[in-house]
């Protein structure tokens, strides 16, 4: 029998009233979003719950992302839920830390709100991303070589992100288009993450996370830097520093853990998207979503009967 992995989405899939039906029906739900809001010193579920302009603002999104996967893990979890390892995109890498009990709680929301107001800070003016379509990470790299633009995150084959000042993106979408690329699309962000311009980002982050205590992982998980097994905590900090300036290797990482008998997913968090980059890096993989407590009972039941 194969082994089963938990996986966390990062930002660009919230949306207002996501895990509310969490909240209204478990209580550890409930008492997640609260700890959430002391430790973020942020009203978390009205920014969750509610339409707002807050939610698409790095600085917020972080934090209401972090509660709510965490929320909808914790419920996940006591109703039987069990994983092999876990990991997230970008900042879905802070529930893979918090379901691998390496942080106390209150640590991974106030860390995670640093983050968010860090990212939001750290290029006010003149950064951006774009993601390109079409094209393998190899060809991208060729393609933006002796630019100034970067990889952001390897997605899966056909979907690469790149990064940098908004002048060297669209240098770069010129050698991109004549590569074969598809698509090159501008995303909406407020500055050029993971690149090398948020270098003192990952400085003042890793300041921050001096006085918090780590555990070792309970449940190994695969960290985005180098898209390796983290169960050492004394890589934990250099390696939350590294992910914001360097690139999100989710490819890699999914990649890694086929390989090594991983055949079942489980995604939790709001929308379907890393399942679908699941489905472009290896079809024959099982990948259920849960962003709904319907679909988190469709989801534990269909894992019941699977090891039946």
């Amino acid at each position: 029998m194969g082994k089963t992995a938990v996986i966390f989405p990062g930002q660009g899939s919230q949306y207002p009233g996501m895990g509310k039906d969490f909240f209204e029906e478990f209580e550890v739900a409930r008492q997640t979003y609260e700890l959430a809001g002391t430790a973020a010193g942020l009203d978390v579920k009205t920014l969750c719950f509610t339409e707002n302009e807050k939610l698409n603002q790095t600085e917020y999104t972080q934090i209401a992302m972090l509660a709510t996967e965490v929320a909808m893990f914790e419920v996940a979890e006591s109703l039987g839920l069990q994983a092999d390892a876990f990991a997230g995109l970008s900042l879905g890498e802070y529930a893979a830390l918090a379901a691998a009990g390496v942080m106390a709680p209150v640590d991974y929301f106030r860390i995670i709100r640093r983050r968010g107001i860090l990212m939001q800070e750290a290029y006010p003016v003149g950064g951006g991303m774009m993601a390109v379509l079409g094209l393998s990470g190899d060809q991208v790299e060729a393609a933006i070589h002796g630019s100034k633009a970067e990889i952001a995150n390897y997605n899966c084959p056909g979907q690469i992100v790149i990064t940098g000042e908004l002048t060297a993106i669209e240098e770069a979408r010129d050698e991109l288009q004549k590569a074969g690329a598809k698509r090159c699309i501008p995303l909406n962000v407020s500055g050029p993450f993971h690149s090398s311009l948020l270098a003192e980002s990952g400085a003042a982050l890793r300041k921050e996370l001096e006085g918090v205590n780590l555990e070792n992982p309970a449940i190994p998980y695969v960290t985005n830097v180098d898209a390796s097994y983290v169960t050492d905590k004394s890589r934990v900090k250099d390696l939350l520093a590294r992910q914001i300036c360097s690139s999100v290797r989710w490819q890699q990482s999914m990649e890694r853990m086929i390989a090594d008998g991983f055949d079942t997913f489980v995604e939790i968090g709001p929308g379907k998207t890393l399942k679908g980059f699941l489905r472009k890096i290896d079809p024959s993989v099982t990948c259920h979503s849960i962003g709904t407590v319907e679909e988190m009972r469709q989801v534990l039941e269909q894992l019941k009967q699977e090891k039946a």
